[in-house]
């Protein structure tokens, strides 16, 4: 008797298990067999396969290949959902920058009662494929989820592309017979996110008079599908697929009305699935349409043709006269006081053209812990102090607590692991870097909108925080008891997790606590907000990430935020060239094969010598082996072996020589595979001295409170240990190195031989 029923609790778990490929293998088998039959009654016409792949989810390797001419994509007689949206070869880049893009479509005209073909088609070249675009924005994976079970892996995630690419003019097709349908998939979320971004760049498009107002009049269509939470927000008036809706409206301005289907919305937590695939079936049945006769047809909601509605134009004036009084991008000067007495001034970003933020007093939390964004970041290892702030135990602590040896921080600045704690009173930042760990999980944007927590509960925050992960640490095999008794006091702080740290307000008050309780300050920025890194108060060490020689490179692996962004870069290398003088600087370059490795020692050398940067570390990029990772085009292939990283340090020294800029190879930690280049004034009776006197640093900033003596970064420096020079490895001789069971060796026949030669002919020359 007991059989049956676990017999039917086992097909239950096996039905809740593998129910959405069924479901998904069910829905495709009805769509194919639906197109079938369709396509037996029409003329022999199809979807093209091909669909353009963005620059920027590619390596520079594989985009070589782009200006290769593109074949004519063959037609299927008969295609399914896997034949038109599968992917196919790579188009051209379209040019970057914004273009005036002409293209309002004529009006249809009716040819003896009927519907116009293909051979009547007036309006440009005849329709014989339709190439459809799939986008798609997740955060939890869900809606990724959906878009890779509906169609092919070959997506573009709205995280990893050029807006521009895509949304300020439509990329080259491959034949001049060949139109795109923009296919968008939308979650909904009620913080801010990468779709705030790009809302708002729909928007600036849309109101930028230099371009046409409908850009992309040149698609074949469009259509959005939302996914949404009922049980959060149960109907459209309370924000059921809000963010959806908006990307539908903007794409109906941008398109000049083409609309191919309408907006789909589904919940995700009851028929998402089925409402997924009701809208891809409607969606078959559009394309076509437009492959027989040449057009969405006249009269269609949604064609854009003479005959349509302009209900949506209405919604917009009466929004407008309705008591919902838009934000003006004016400010009347009559208006700003210019007394002592005046509000608090309005934050500025010159880098957009859209609408001017403004602050309010029901100002939004950046992580709120009812959202993904704190889902994710904590499954990361992230605890989330007050509303943007952060801390998170570092890999090298683990290691420094059990004897296995401390980061590349030890070797070149003395610093203990285990000592150290990494925070961020920031986790939003302006750029998304394509070797960032957190692909899309942390808020982006451009001028700070959020509430803003005090300083004190961000310090109290992390350090409990900290403590907190430490503890949790002391069960684990090989920790030494008298190096847990040693992390249980901060000595050190990397303000350097994720995020901007000085993008936060008050960031000088946060740095002021940490001295005055004698921890140490390694601060990293982006070079992507000058006001505030010349604002910045002393710190014990100054960091500005370098990751790129030159504005193409800069764009395609930070992919910042900024319209201005070489701009603000420039200008924070001569913030930081005034800064050496008093502050110890340092450019932090990560080298990534095929983005920022190859024929840039000369813009790298170029950078050096108009900062002049006390350091300059550089490391070769960490891969975190994730599916977010390669969709920016980022893979194992893209990391370097050390020795290429050690051969790049050698040429780049070698320039700054020969510039007779006075610089040398002075350390490194080949475990980090990260190498540092320190210029002479770090360099005492032909010893070097990069590591830090933490207590002399210490007295001599409580001597410059007290009285205003000044000091320099010559003034609190230490000797640098002979088992960190170059070509001695920098692993502590005091810790033990450890390896990973099994490891397999490294294949060294994959080494370049020139970087192997250089790195040993520079070696040698050292030791003699």
């Amino acid at each position: 008797m007991t059989g049956a029923p676990a017999m039917t609790d086992s097909l239950l778990a096996v039905w809740h298990a593998y129910r959405l490929p069924i479901l998904v293998a069910v829905s495709i088998f009805f769509v194919t067999l639906r197109v079938y039959t369709q396509s037996q009654s029409r003329p022999k016409t199809a979807a093209s396969s091909s669909v353009p792949v963005s620059p920027r989810g590619q390596s520079p390797e594989k985009s070589q290949k782009l200006d290769a001419p593109a074949e004519k994509p063959i037609a299927p007689q008969n295609p399914t959902t896997k034949e038109i949206f599968k992917p196919a070869p790579k188009s051209v880049k379209p040019a970057s920058g914004p273009k005036r893009v002409q293209g309002k479509k004529k009006p249809a005209k009716t040819i003896g009662g009927r519907r116009p073909s293909n051979e009547d088609n007036d309006n440009g070249p005849p329709v014989s494929f339709i190439q459809p675009i799939v986008f798609f924005a997740s955060l939890t994976t869900t809606t990724e989820r959906y878009a890779n079970a509906f169609f092919p892996p070959q997506l573009h995630d709205i995280s990893y592309i050029d807006f521009d690419d895509f949304f300020t003019t439509v990329p080259p097709s491959s034949s001049p017979d060949t139109r795109y349908v923009y296919c968008i998939l939308i979650p909904t979320y009620n913080i801010d996110t990468v779709l705030s971004t790009f809302l708002g760049h729909l928007d600036e498009t849309h109101n930028d008079f230099r371009i046409d107002t409908a850009p992309l009049a040149n698609l074949a269509g469009y259509s959005v599908f939302g996914f949404g939470d009922k049980e959060e927000w149960p109907t459209e008036e309370q924000g059921f697929c809000s963010q959806a809706k908006e990307v539908d409206r903007w794409m109906a301005k941008l398109t000049g009305r083409k609309r191919v289907y309408p907006l789909g919305m589904g919940d995700v937590k009851s028929d998402a699935e089925n409402a997924l695939k009701d809208w891809t079936e409607g969606l078959l049945d559009i394309f076509g349409d437009i492959l027989e006769y040449g057009g969405l047809g006249e009269g269609v909601r949604g064609s854009g043709d003479a005959m349509e509605s302009d209900e949506e134009d209405v919604e917009d004036e009466d929004e407008s006269q309705s008591g919902k009084k838009k934000s003006s991008t004016m400010v009347d000067l009559e208006d700003i006081k210019m007394n002592g007495d005046s509000a608090a001034p309005l934050p500025v970003d010159f880098t957009t053209v859209g609408k001017a933020v403004t602050v309010t007093e029901t100002a939004k939390e950046m992580v709120p812990k009812t959202s993904p964004t704190y889902t994710a970041l904590t499954k990361q290892g992230y605890s989330i102090v007050g509303s943007h702030s952060g801390v998170k135990i570092c890999r090298w602590t683990k290691s420094a607590l059990r004897g296995r040896g401390s980061c590349y921080k030890y070797s070149f600045y003395g610093i203990k692991s285990h000592l150290c704690m990494e925070a961020t009173p920031s986790l939003s930042c302006s750029n998304k870097c394509i070797f960032c760990w957190r692909h899309g999980t942390n808020p982006v944007g451009t001028t700070w909108r959020w509430k803003v927590d005090e300083p004190e509960l961000i310090f109290n925050g992390v350090k409990e925080g900290h403590y907190k992960k430490i503890k949790m640490l002391r069960g684990v095999p090989g920790v030494r008891a008298e190096r847990f008794a040693e992390a249980m006091r901060i000595r050190h702080c990397a303000l350097s997790l994720v995020g901007e740290p000085i993008f936060y307000p008050h960031i000088n008050r946060f740095l002021e606590m940490l001295h005055n309780e004698r921890i140490s300050s390694f601060l990293v920025c982006n070079a992507q907000h000058p006001d505030q890194l010349e604002a910045l108060y002393r710190v014990t060490q100054l960091y500005v990430s370098i990751d790129a020689s030159n504005r193409e490179s800069l764009r395609k692996i930070d992919r910042p935020l900024h319209r201005d962004f070489w701009e603000r870069f420039q200008r924070c290398m001569d913030i930081l060239r005034e800064k050496r003088s008093y502050q110890r600087t340092v450019f932090r370059l990560t080298l990534v094969n095929g983005f920022n490795v190859d024929d840039e020692v000369q813009g790298y050398a170029n950078l050096v010598e108009k900062a002049l940067p006390g350091l300059v570390e550089i490391k070769g990029v960490t891969f975190c082996g994730t599916s977010t990772s390669a969709g920016a085009g980022l893979t194992m292939k893209n990391v370097p072996f050390y020795e290429e990283v050690a051969a790049f340090c050698v040429a780049l020294n070698a320039e700054l020589e020969r510039r007779g800029l006075h610089y040398g190879i002075a350390a490194e930690h080949a475990h980090s595979c990260c190498i540092l280049i320190a210029s002479d004034r770090f360099k005492v009776n032909g010893k070097w001295h990069t590591r830090i006197d933490y207590q002399r640093f210490f007295e001599l900033l409580e001597r410059e409170k007290a009285d205003g003596t000044p000091f320099i970064p010559e003034d609190y420096m230490m000797e640098t240990e002979e088992w960190a020079y170059f070509g001695k490895g920098g692993f502590n001789p005091d810790d033990e190195r450890w390896f990973r069971k099994n490891a397999k060796p490294r294949p060294t026949h994959l080494i370049p031989a020139e970087a192997q030669a250089q790195v040993d002919a520079h070696v040698q020359a050292q030791d003699s």
